[in-house]
């Protein structure tokens, strides 16, 4: 094992990779090709708001560009799984752990709004039943 570490990820192109998340498909795929690594990457908006290139995506409702990114190594979380429907994984969750049904994702932004954005009624109903 070694103790040097991969380069940083230039902060700039991180805060515009989690910024056109939110909608620009085709500047997302750009910004992949060039930088894979970046796929996991957070930025703090402030006060602690960190928000990554899926989190953006999956408040905007935007399955393409979360598919996208899940397909290019992003990490699956509670607030994209609802986006996406995916009950399953919603409910594995809260049954883990209930508190997780009232956590905030980025900009403070409930798990049910991610669901009403992706148009997720299997998740929507789950949720409105707890």
């Amino acid at each position: 094992m070694t103790d040097e570490r991969p380069p940083r990820l230039n902060a700039e192109l991180v805060e515009e990779f989690v910024g056109v998340s939110h909608g620009r498909l085709e500047r997302v795929t750009e910004i992949l090709a060039e930088a894979p690594a970046i796929v996991n990457a957070a930025w703090d908006w402030g006060a602690g708001d960190w928000e990554t290139a899926l989190g953006a995506a999956s408040h905007m409702g935007r399955r393409d560009i979360a598919e996208v990114l899940l397909s290019s190594g992003a990490r699956m979380d509670v607030f994209a799984a609802a986006m996406l429907n995916r009950v399953d994984i919603v409910r594995a969750m809260i049954d883990a752990d209930p508190a997780t049904a009232a956590l905030l994702g980025p900009h403070g932004i409930p798990l049910a709004v991610h669901a009403e954005m992706g148009g997720a009624a299997e998740v929507l109903a789950f949720l409105r039943s707890r």
